[in-house]
């Protein structure tokens, strides 16, 4: 893959973290409890995909 590629999906995947915690937070104060499990799961394989992403990445980057 490109190096290019791996940076928007890098990208994709913070983004959808930050709206997640974000929702996340709002259903727990709004007493959506149920809503909050969601939105943990998906935040939570989000950040897994840009980790692994990330590591892709940097064997990509420095392989000589």
């Amino acid at each position: 893959m490109d190096k290019k590629i791996y940076w928007i999906i890098i990208f994709i995947t913070l983004a959808t973290n930050v709206v997640m915690i974000q929702l996340t937070a709002e259903s727990y104060f709004g007493k959506e409890y149920e809503d909050v499990y969601k939105f943990t799961i998906v935040g939570v394989l989000s950040a897994i995909i840009a980790y692994i992403t990330f590591i892709l990445w940097k064997k990509e980057e420095y392989k000589k």
